[in-house]
């Protein structure tokens, strides 16, 4: 048991749990840039980063372009050991997430509401190897929209591009973590108003870039809400956290009386 007289201050607390980072898209985006964003961003690593992108917003009238891109490039990924660099992704990292994993592909593969558009597979009996997998769903409050996976799952919902505002609000609100997330879109304009309409979803925002990737002692890292306490990990923001900070004042003229000049009679 631990007893705050026990330590010389009071302790420092540092959080960071998860995220349900995001990539959202306007019809003004770069199909090529955001294909290449929703596949890295979704599957480096297997997935397996707090910052990994995990659902995605795409308009309707860019979706035929994007879902051609990201799949035949998904198809192309190379799964297996590691030790060989051309392979783009690994063995996820225990039986444990591979089953959690796992239950929530075959979720999909059985929901009405979902289709797995590329991937979906897995198998553990030379290692804990999930193919990276892409889901489109009709419903954006849908499992896998919502809920952290931590593995190669990418959960698409297509909107339509009359209801940006609309989805822009269903983003901001059906996750309760603000870790990571990233935009795309050419508009300038539109850029500014995403950009304020997820000024909390996000503690590290990106514009037209994956949502992963940040360099310590480059780009300050962390988010809020249920993902931390946002301390901005690997800068020197973060050293302010672990200082004990002491104030001193001296004066070279102090008062010699007591008395303030609002005390004398008129």
């Amino acid at each position: 048991m631990c007893y705050i007289h026990h330590y010389h201050t009071y302790p420092r607390i540092v959080g960071e749990t998860g995220g349900k980072d995001f990539i959202f898209a306007h019809a003004s985006a770069d199909v090529q840039a955001l294909s290449v964003a929703l596949v890295r961003g979704a599957f480096e690593y297997q997935g397996q980063k707090c910052s990994a992108a995990s659902r995605a917003y795409i308009p309707r009238s860019i979706w035929p372009q994007v879902k051609d891109q990201i799949v035949d490039m998904t198809a192309e990924l190379k799964v297996g050991d590691v030790s060989d660099f051309t392979n783009f992704m690994g063995a996820v990292i225990d039986q444990k997430a591979f089953d959690n994993i796992k239950s929530y592909i075959d979720y999909a593969k059985s929901s009405s509401e979902a289709k797995i558009l590329a991937g979906g597979n897995y198998d553990d009996s030379v290692g804990y190897f999930i193919d990276p997998t892409i889901v489109e769903t009709t419903n954006p409050k849908f499992k896998l929209m919502e809920e952290e996976i931590f593995g190669p799952v990418l959960t698409i919902y297509v909107y339509e591009d009359r209801d940006l505002a609309q989805t822009l609000e269903l983003c901001n609100t059906t996750s309760p973590y603000g870790l990571t997330g990233a935009i795309f879109a050419q508009d300038r304009q539109v850029i500014v108003q995403m950009s304020q309409a997820l000024r909390e979803a996000a503690g590290n925002f990106y514009v037209n870039d994956k949502p992963t990737g940040a360099v310590v002692g480059q780009q300050p890292f962390g988010g809020a809400r249920a993902s931390g306490t946002n301390d901005k990990a690997g800068s020197l923001i973060n050293l302010q956290r672990w200082v004990s900070q002491r104030t001193i004042k001296e004066n070279l003229l102090p008062p010699l009386d007591y008395r303030y000049p609002h005390l004398e009679e008129k």
